[in-house]
């Protein structure tokens, strides 16, 4: 799975489970500012993401997330670092 697959499969989580429009799902996208998720919403993500990736990780690894392109990247060196 390339980074181009992770964001396309964040952008099915945000738009299927958070009811977010497709055209706001963009790389710059700002988490809180603009997506208005909170951190309720922000632990819902990450358990979409567990069982959609089926590797365990730790919440830690997205605290300082910001964007969805960071939480794209945060995805990517979870899955380069279980290869």
């Amino acid at each position: 799975m390339d980074k181009k697959d992770i964001f396309e499969q964040l952008q099915k989580i945000l738009e299927k489970e958070f009811g977010l429009d497709l055209e706001k799902l963009v790389p710059e996208a700002r988490l809180y500012e603009d997506l208005s998720l909170d951190s309720i919403d922000a632990v819902d993500l990450i358990v979409n993401l567990k069982s959609l990736l089926q590797v365990q990780f730790s919440p830690e690894v997205f605290k300082s997330v910001k964007t969805l392109q960071d939480v794209v990247d945060a995805v990517d060196s979870i899955l380069n670092a279980k290869k």
